[in-house]
């Protein structure tokens, strides 16, 4: 039998904090969802260690809150969506923390996770599900809301999906980019088929729920 192939003992983008652009945007969000210009593009730091990168995602923000668009490519099957299981289903998930704290390993007040969906909701299972969702051994939770607070919009493509969301202000505790002009700031594009397309490391580490190995977000205007 030959020699298993040794890799490295921690992945290389576990040893940086990685830090991006957030640009303003005028856009608001309609009944057609956003649409943001390339420069709002987010890097996949998974990249670097030979991750999947299959979805393009971006994000921009202004006063009323923050968006993100995201285009996936390359599935030959159907996404797997259930409203009452989005925790395990296709899609977007999305941390922040508006006071960008990296030295916790535990989410507080300010942490947050909001999971969007390109289907999985309605009676056919065909309707685009947004959810913000508690943080696994969270030390205390941000303030409740309505759910329908949260905006999405999906269409379908022969080979994936393109995914809009929106998240109000008024739905992310302690958001105050006059104020606090860095988030702590984690996503990652979730497929049964693709695999996981991350902002750093992977799920391999407790992304989900670990302030300290997210990145940061600053507000650009």
């Amino acid at each position: 039998m030959s020699k298993a192939k040794e890799g490295p003992i921690l992945a290389p983008t576990f040893l940086f904090r990685f830090s991006v652009p957030c640009f303003y945007t005028k856009k608001k969000w309609t009944k057609k969802g956003i649409s943001l210009e390339e420069k709002h593009t987010l890097a996949s730091f998974g990249e670097l260690e030979g991750r999947p990168l299959f979805a393009s995602v971006k994000t921009g923000w202004n006063e009323t809150g923050i968006a993100f668009e995201v285009r996936v490519q390359g599935k030959k099957q159907p996404p797997w969506c259930r409203e009452s299981r989005v925790d395990d289903s296709d899609g977007l998930a999305v941390w922040i923390d508006t006071r960008d704290t990296h030295n916790i390993h535990r989410a507080g007040k300010f942490c947050h996770q909001f999971i969007f969906l390109p289907q999985g909701s309605g009676t056919g299972l065909d309707e685009p599900t947004a959810r913000m969702v508690e943080i696994h051994r969270a030390k205390e939770s941000p303030k409740t809301i309505e759910q329908s607070l949260l905006k999405v919009r999906s269409e379908k493509r022969i080979d994936g999906y393109i995914l809009e969301a929106f998240i109000p202000a008024k739905a992310i505790t302690g958001f105050g980019p006059s104020e606090y002009s860095k988030l702590g700031f984690n996503y990652a594009v979730v497929d049964r088929e693709l695999g996981w397309q991350t902002f750093t490391i992977g799920p391999e580490f407790p992304i989900g729920e670990d302030p300290s190995l997210w990145g940061t977000l600053e507000l650009v205007e």
